[in-house]
């Protein structure tokens, strides 16, 4: 099973970009990033075959548990535990909300079919995260161990059938820091992230257009959602395709 090293922050050009994403995450508990800045970030955290990762994309099962009754969502979902000591994979896990994080398809456990993808492009993209994330914590002598959920997304758009990429509407995820990580777009309109602090009020508003574009999100601060998108030629496949990595501190209880 694949095992990364212990936390590694970048230097130089790439430690200053590091440093920007964290301080805007401190400050006002979402970051967005774009592709210009995430690649090189990866690529020193060892990605490689971009291409290849994006790929997998184009075999994801649908998503049978929208009380909405959609059928535009596709995804695929996998587990990790992450720590100083690497991150390794788990076994096939059921992914798990309240009602209370997700009005509309929360309360039940949902089994969805296992992520197709285990190369370096994902535990480049799952490094990336720990160390950000415990470069926010207190200090390297008390990082937590963090349960870790990856889901690969599919939203797709047809002619009078928009994509809810969030159907729940501004949400939370009932965890500690979300990674949204946009994998591509094909023929879509719209697709606009919002974020607000938790009594509502509205802090930013971007659209991740290019693939690597990220938003970095602290879930106990912020609620995040993406409007709608539509075909622009409803004669074409149209889709969003996004990569969303949760931490949770693997001590706290799961909600």
């Amino acid at each position: 099973m694949t095992e990364l090293s212990a936390i590694g922050r970048p230097a130089g050009e790439l430690g200053n970009r590091f440093q920007t994403i964290r301080d805007d995450l401190r400050k006002t508990g979402f970051a967005l990033a774009d592709g210009g800045v995430m690649r090189p970030l990866l690529a020193e955290a060892g990605l490689h075959d971009w291409d290849g990762f994006a790929q997998s994309w184009n075999d994801l099962g649908p998503d049978v548990y929208m009380a909405d009754g959609g059928r535009y969502r596709k995804r695929r979902h996998g587990v990790f535990a992450a720590s100083t000591h690497g991150i390794t994979r788990q076994p096939a896990q059921p992914h798990y909300q309240s009602r209370d994080y997700n009005p509309l398809n929360g309360g039940v456990q949902r089994w969805f079919a296992p992520i197709v993808t285990d190369d370096s492009a994902l535990y480049a993209i799952l490094r990336l995260c720990r160390d950000m994330f415990a470069a926010l914590g207190p200090g390297d002598d008390c990082l937590p161990a963090w349960h870790v959920e990856v889901h690969q997304f599919r939203i797709e758009a047809q002619a009078g059938q928009p994509g809810q990429p969030t159907p729940e509407g501004m949400h939370r995820d009932g965890v500690d820091w979300v990674l949204v990580l946009l994998i591509g777009r094909q023929n879509v309109a719209s697709g606009e992230t919002r974020i607000a602090d938790l009594p509502g009020n509205p802090l930013g508003s971007f659209t991740l257009a290019q693939p690597m574009d990220a938003a970095w999100v602290d879930d106990n601060r912020v609620t995040h959602g993406v409007t709608a998108i539509e075909p622009l030629d409803p004669s074409l496949p149209a889709y969003r395709d996004v990569l969303v990595v949760t931490f949770r501190n693997a001590r706290a209880p799961n909600l």
